[in-house]
C-alpha cells in the first residue's frame, strides 16, 4: 500500500493531466452535438470490429467440430443414399423387388481420420485414427466426400491400415455412366497419383470424354454408385480389342483428411456361397 501511495505522489502531475483530459473530452461530448455524434458512431464502429474479430476467432477455435459434425452429416447421407439406390436399382426390369436384407447391406460404420498416407510408390497405404475398437473390421470398404479411397487391409485396437487405391494390386469393379459399360480401374503409372487406369472396356463401345465412373452394382466391397474418376483420355491401338482409358480419380489423395468405412453386412454369406460352387467338384 506504501508502494501505491509512493507511486501515486511520484506521478501526480501526471495522473491529474489524465484525469482533466478525461474530464474535459467528457464536457466536449455531452455538451455538443456534433462531437457527441461522432463519439458515438466511432464507438460503434470500434464495438463491431471487435465483436467480428471475436466471433472469427471463435469460429475458427470450433473448426474441427464443424468439420467433425458435416463429416457425419455426410456419412447418413451416404447411407441413406445407398439404401434407396438398392431399393429402386436404376436399370431394375419392371416388377423387381430386391429383399430388403440386400438392399441395406451397406452400413457405414465410423468415421476416421487420416493420420499417414503415401502416393508416389508402386503399392500406397493409409493409416486411419480408427480401429476395430470402433467397429472397424479388416476387409471393409474405404471413401471419402468425393470418391473410392481404398480397403482396409489391417485392423489394430485404435488405428487401421487401408489398402490405397493408388496400389498395384488393388482393383476397382466400375461402370462407365453415360455408357453402361463395366470395367476394372487399376493403378499402373506410380508417378502420377491422380490417374488410375480403367481395363477391359470394348473398341466396338462408344466412349465419352468426361464422362463419370463409378462403382459398378457387381462389387462386392463398395456400395454402388460410388464415383472413381471421369474419364481424362482414351485410345485404342490397332492391334488390340479393349481401349487404353485413363480416369481422373475423384479423391485428391494430396489433401485427404476424413474417410468413411463402409461393411457390407452379407460379405462373409456371399463370399462362402462363391467359394463353395469354386471348390465344388465337377
Amino acid at each position: 500500500m506504501l508502494q501505491l501511495f509512493e507511486f501515486i505522489g511520484r506521478n501526480r502531475n501526471f495522473i491529474l493531466f489524465g484525469l482533466l483530459e478525461v474530464f474535459s473530452f467528457w464536457l466536449l461530448v455531452n455538451n455538443n452535438n456534433y462531437w457527441s455524434v461522432e463519439y458515438f458512431n466511432t464507438a460503434n464502429s470500434l464495438n463491431a470490429k471487435s465483436l467480428e474479430i471475436s466471433n472469427s476467432v471463435r469460429e475458427y477455435i470450433n473448426l474441427r467440430d464443424v468439420n467433425t459434425s458435416l463429416a457425419e452429416e455426410n456419412r447418413r447421407l451416404n447411407e441413406l443414399i445407398t439404401t434407396l439406390q438398392q431399393q429402386k436399382p436404376s436399370n431394375a426390369p419392371a416388377g423387381y423387388q430386391p429383399d430388403s436384407a440386400f438392399a441395406t447391406r451397406y452400413k457405414f460404420v465410423t468415421i476416421a481420420k487420416v493420420i499417414d498416407n503415401s502416393t508416389h510408390r508402386a503399392d500406397n497405404y493409409l493409416t486411419i485414427d480408427k480401429g476395430y475398437a470402433d467397429g472397424v473390421k479388416e476387409g471393409m470398404g474405404v471413401i471419402s466426400s468425393t470418391g473410392v479411397v481404398g480397403k482396409v487391409k489391417i485392423c489394430k485396437e485404435n488405428f487401421s491400415v487401408i489398402t490405397s487405391i493408388l496400389h498395384s494390386q488393388f482393383m476397382v469393379s466400375t461402370k462407365l455412366l453415360r455408357s453402361g459399360e463395366m470395367g476394372t480401374a487399376k493403378w499402373e503409372n506410380s508417378n502420377i497419383p491422380s490417374i488410375i487406369q480403367l481395363k477391359d472396356v470394348s473398341r466396338y463401345k462408344t466412349i465419352v470424354k468426361g464422362d463419370t465412373a463409378v462403382t459398378s452394382d457387381q462389387n462386392a466391397v463398395f456400395p454402388p454408385g460410388i464415383t472413381v474418376g471421369r474419364v481424362k483420355t482414351f485410345k485404342v491401338a490397332a492391334d488390340q480389342a479393349f481401349f487404353e482409358i485413363d480416369l481422373e480419380l475423384a479423391t485428391d489423395f494430396s489433401k485427404i483428411s476424413y474417410v468413411y468405412l463402409v461393411e457390407n453386412k452379407l460379405l462373409n454369406q456371399q463370399q462362402s456361397l462363391q467359394e463353395s460352387l469354386l471348390n465344388k467338384p465337377k
